[in-house]
């Protein structure tokens, strides 16, 4: 979980220091699958009786969140 959610800021940034949109969308598209990622995992933790469900609830909203920003940078490029 600790490697997929510094995944998701790493390539952005990674992105945004390429010299072409194409790249940086690329990567973008990257940080969404680690978003995916994400979500799969707090969703196998929560059915692992290892995070409750308020927390899951929490954590699904901010990746909900980060996804749509995501989403909405790669339509602007």
């Amino acid at each position: 979980m600790r490697r997929a959610s510094v995944s998701i800021p790493s390539n952005v940034a990674e992105g945004f220091n390429r010299f072409h949109n194409k790249e940086y969308r690329q990567l973008l598209y990257v940080a969404l699958g680690s978003c995916a990622e994400l979500e799969t995992q707090v969703e196998i933790t929560t059915d692992l009786q290892y995070l409750e469900r308020k927390d899951r609830d929490r954590l699904i909203e901010k990746l909900d969140y980060e996804t749509r920003m995501l989403r909405n940078l790669i339509k602007k490029l």
